[in-house]
C-alpha cells in the first residue's frame, strides 16, 4: 500500500510540474526547490524528488549535482522537430481513423468544427484559448480513432509539448480559419473513406501550423 501511495504521489507531482513548465508558468532556467514544491503541493520532498528525475529524463529539467533541478523547457528547434515528426505521425493516426472511426466520434469531430466556426466570431483575446482548446479536441478525437493505444499516446504527449505554440498558431483569424478549413477537409476525406487522401491532408495540416509559427532557431 505504502508503494502505491508513493506512486501516485510522484505522478501526480509530476504532472503538475510537467503541466506548469509546458505551460510556460515556469521559464528556462528557473529553479525547481523540492522544498517549496512539497510545501506548496502538501507532500514531502520525495516524491518531488523522483518527479524531477523523470522530468529529467524527459529533458524538461536538468539536474545539476549540489547545486539543483533547473527547467530546461522546450527550444524552438525542439518545436519544430515536434511538429516534422507530428506531420508525419499525424498522417498515419488520419489514415488508420479512416479505417476504425466510429459515427460516434465522427459525430462529435463534427460538433467542434461547429463550434469552432462559433468561437471564430469572438474577440481575438477569447478566440484564441477556445480555438486551441477545439483544435486539441478535434486532434485527441483522431487519436482516439486510430485504434492504436500507443499512437495515442505518443500523440497526446507532443500535443501538450507544443501547447503554448498552438494557442499561438491560433491567434489570428486569419489562420484560425485556414486551420478550421483544413480540419473540415481532413474530416470530409475520413467520411469518404479516402485514406490516401486523409492521410496527406493532415500531414499538410501540421506543416501549414509549423510555418504559421516562424520559429527561429
Amino acid at each position: 500500500m505504502e508503494v502505491y501511495e508513493d506512486s501516485s504521489l510522484r505522478g501526480r507531482v509530476f504532472a503538475k510540474l510537467r503541466e506548469d513548465i509546458l505551460s510556460g508558468a515556469y521559464r528556462e532556467n528557473d529553479e525547481l526547490r523540492e522544498i517549496t514544491i512539497g510545501e506548496e503541493m502538501g507532500v514531502s520532498r520525495t516524491p518531488v524528488r523522483e518527479a524531477l528525475r523523470q522530468l529529467e529524463l524527459e529533458g524538461l529539467v536538468k539536474i545539476i549535482p549540489n547545486k539543483g533541478a533547473y527547467v530546461t523547457g522546450i527550444t524552438p528547434r525542439d518545436v519544430k522537430d515536434i511538429y516534422k515528426i507530428r506531420s508525419m505521425l499525424e498522417g498515419l493516426c488520419a489514415r488508420w481513423a479512416t479505417e476504425h472511426i466510429t459515427p460516434e466520434q465522427t459525430d462529435e469531430l463534427e460538433e467542434i468544427l461547429l463550434l469552432m466556426e462559433f468561437h471564430m466570431k469572438k474577440r481575438p483575446e477569447e478566440r484564441a484559448a477556445q480555438m486551441s482548446a477545439l483544435d486539441g479536441r478535434f486532434h485527441q478525437v483522431l487519436y482516439e480513432a486510430s485504434d492504436s493505444r500507443i499512437l495515442e499516446h505518443v500523440l497526446s504527449d507532443f500535443h501538450k509539448y507544443v501547447k503554448m505554440a498552438r494557442t499561438r498558431s491560433v491567434g489570428s483569424k486569419e489562420r484560425a480559419e485556414k486551420s478550421l478549413e483544413e480540419h473540415r477537409e481532413i474530416l470530409e476525406a475520413i467520411k469518404k473513406k479516402d485514406k490516401i487522401l486523409a492521410e496527406k491532408l493532415a500531414n499538410r495540416h501540421v506543416m501549414k501550423v509549423m510555418e504559421n509559427l516562424h520559429i527561429e532557431e
